[in-house]
């Protein structure tokens, strides 16, 4: 599973211009699940966005999780993440997971994220357009088998 974690002061996301998720100061995510993942990847990679700690402290330290600050996460999938764009010029996707495999991963994030945080999310498989107001910038890279 891999997640690109972005340190936000808002974040929207869209489908067919209507505002279906939209958050103030937390983390946007976008979440790709490969074909290997199992639920240890999604609690691995919710686990660790709960911790994450990027938010600055009283001494303008990034010593605070979204848990610490009260923050809230907008979570979108977005497959395109697994995309293998070494040989060529046109990504592979075939190690991004079909739908039957994934949803049920993302929603198991949304759910473990849930339990601790406010959590809005995209639509699965939907085309979506997402505002992020990047705080900082601040972006992390994730990725559950640790290839990064």
């Amino acid at each position: 599973m891999r997640a690109v974690v972005q340190r936000v002061t808002s974040a929207s996301v869209a489908v067919d211009g209507e505002t279906i998720g939209a958050i103030s100061d937390g983390l946007c995510v976008l979440l790709g699940v490969s074909v290997d993942d199992t639920q240890s990847d999604a609690d691995y990679i919710s686990d660790k966005l709960l911790g994450l700690r990027i938010f600055d402290d009283e001494n303008g330290v990034p010593n605070k999780s979204v848990v610490d600050i009260g923050g809230t996460i907008l979570l979108i999938s977005q497959f395109t993440l697994l995309g293998d764009a070494r040989k060529g010029r046109r990504p592979s996707y075939i190690f991004a997971a079909r739908p039957e495999q994934a949803i049920p991963l993302y929603e198991r994030c949304i759910a473990k994220l849930r339990s601790t945080v406010s959590v809005e999310t995209g639509r699965f498989g939907a085309d979506m357009k997402v505002s992020i107001q990047n705080d900082g910038p601040f972006t992390i890279l994730l990725d559950s088998k640790k290839g990064f």
